[in-house]
């Protein structure tokens, strides 16, 4: 199970003491307020009792639109007895690489401490590597377990990527405690989703996907394997959706209540039909356990991707080929845009559709084939389900001009970089943003281009607006920046055209994105 704040973990059930001491106290208050009356003590006046009815009347609530006869609380024991034999524990024998677990490079987490000196010799950590430690390490392995569920009679499992996540070996253990060997068919870690196969039966009992997409408040039920204790069954309700988590471009999860722990991963989370809302996926949790906030990938996501696992064993995705980021009021002001409607080019991708198109920076993308966007995931989302070689038209704002662009969407592949800066003592700082800059040409590694963050200070303004130390300012209102007094400028010419932000590009790792700066010079 992912855990948001350290590994992926869960949610913890809430007590009943509480409720049982607030309603005595209630029955304590009412006999109290039943003396007073008898005795005489307590009286209404006709104004105080007009304004009590008002107060509580029905028709003038929100709780009159609630039915008149609530929904009792259910019973799950024939749900749970219909479902549980087609979820699964999954259990997998990993390969592990040594290097996916080193910390950031040049900096060994265990200096000062014991265990410091069997980490003296590694590369990663910037020290000189002994004789000995010279040689690559030999792979280890790990045991991982989490859960899944029957899809189909044949033998097909749905799981999460991350539960078998550099796998040499997968077994799944069904309800009745029997065991059979599984192939992974295909995987997404971009939804973490991926799909197993278990052969040699054609009867193994399966749940289906729900077509809706639950209401918040609706009762669910949670099915898994926490701990490796065994199939276990929580419940809870939907307390949200659509939730980004940032995990990945396409987050859009059901958040749910039930307690959900670490080895839920990849289990089925079912309505009161028995039908399948989501898959068990990642948890918040500061404790390491359950803390009642849970995320499920919707059904509606695992049916659009699970049968182009099932055909090619990943997933074929269109690609429009730009950073793109959501467009911000203070940003919308900066481009002297009335309202924050669309999404922001931060830089297209050289070669990609877009660039070939003639989209530029600073472009705002308002329509996609005549429909409106949401936001970034609106727009990867769209793009990606159309697929490559789909023809389409963007409508675009550039420099306050609209305008259509069509172009051929190609094939999104998977892309990974990153950037590392050195140290450097000539350093400038822009005291009123709390941001301390250098040239590029002045930093080792850092491409010779724009002004290097080498420091933010904690709770400054720049902080506050998400910079990050190595982060690359390269331009400031349409304007390159070589040192420091442009960045001044910028914002003072800001300033000087009434806007009350300029716009900074910056880079981050190789992506691109915008900022909006308040355009004050202290």
């Amino acid at each position: 199970m992912t855990d948001l704040t350290q590994p992926k973990s869960s949610l913890p059930q809430k007590g009943v003491p509480g409720a049982a001491l607030l309603g005595a106290r209630r029955s304590l208050l009412a006999s109290a307020a039943v003396a007073a009356l008898l005795a005489g003590g307590v009286t209404f006046g006709t104004h105080q009792a007009s304004a009590a009815s008002r107060l509580f009347s029905p028709a003038e609530t929100a709780a009159a639109r609630v039915p008149a006869h609530p929904a009792t609380v259910p019973g799950f024991g024939d749900l749970v007895a219909a479902v549980k034999p087609a979820v699964v524990s999954v259990r997998v024998k990993a390969n592990s690489p040594v290097e996916a677990q080193m910390p950031l490079a040049g900096i060994n987490p265990f200096n000062g401490t014991p265990f410091e000196k069997f980490f003296r010799g590694a590369p990663e950590f910037g020290d000189q590597a002994l004789p000995q430690q010279r040689n690559p390490a030999p792979p280890q392995f790990v045991q991982g377990q989490g859960s899944g569920f029957f899809v189909s009679a044949d033998g097909y499992v749905i799981t999460n990527n991350h539960v078998v996540d550099h796998a040499i070996k997968v077994e799944i253990v069904t309800d009745d405690g029997t065991t059979y060997q599984a192939k992974v068919v295909g995987t997404d870690p971009k939804t973490d989703l991926a799909l197993l196969k278990v052969d040699g039966r054609k009867d193994f009992p399966f749940v289906r996907l729900a077509r809706q997409t639950p209401r918040i408040g609706e009762w669910v039920v949670a099915m898994g394997n926490p701990f490796g204790l065994g199939g276990t069954v929580t419940a809870g309700i939907v307390s949200a959706r659509g939730r980004d988590i940032g995990s990945g471009p396409y987050d859009d999860f059901i958040q749910i209540d039930a307690p959900v722990n670490r080895g839920n991963s990849g289990g089925p989370t079912f309505n009161l039909k028995g039908e399948v809302i989501g898959v068990n996926t990642a948890i918040y949790s500061p404790s390491g356990g359950s803390v009642g906030i849970a995320f499920d990938i919707p059904a509606g996501t695992v049916a659009a991707i699970v049968p182009q696992l099932q055909e090619h064993g990943h997933v074929i995705r269109g690609w429009l080929g730009v950073q793109i980021q959501r467009l911000t009021k203070p940003i919308a002001d900066s481009l002297g845009l009335a309202a924050a409607k669309g999404v922001l080019v931060a830089e297209p991708q050289a070669g990609g559709p877009a660039a070939k198109a003639g989209l530029k920076s600073g472009d705002v993308i308002t329509m996609l084939d005549g429909k409106g966007l949401s936001g970034p995931r609106d727009l990867a989302k769209r793009v990606a389900a159309l697929g490559p070689g789909k023809p389409v038209t963007l409508g675009i704002v550039r420099q306050g001009h609209p305008q259509d662009i069509k172009l051929e969407l190609g094939r999104l592949k998977e892309t990974s970089g990153r950037t590392t800066i050195g140290d450097n003592r000539n350093q400038n700082a822009v005291a009123h943003l709390g941001l301390t800059v250098a040239p590029a040409s002045a930093v080792e590694g850092a491409g010779g281009k724009g002004l290097v963050v080498m420091s933010v200070e904690p709770g400054g303004r720049a902080a506050e607006l998400g910079f990050q130390r190595g982060d690359v300012l390269l331009k400031a209102g349409g304007k390159a920046l070589m040192n420091p007094e442009d960045l001044t400028e910028a914002l003072t010419a800001a300033r000087t055209a009434g806007h009350n932000s300029a716009l900074i590009l910056l880079e981050r790792r190789k992506d691109k994105l915008f900022v909006a700066v308040p355009a004050v010079v202290g």
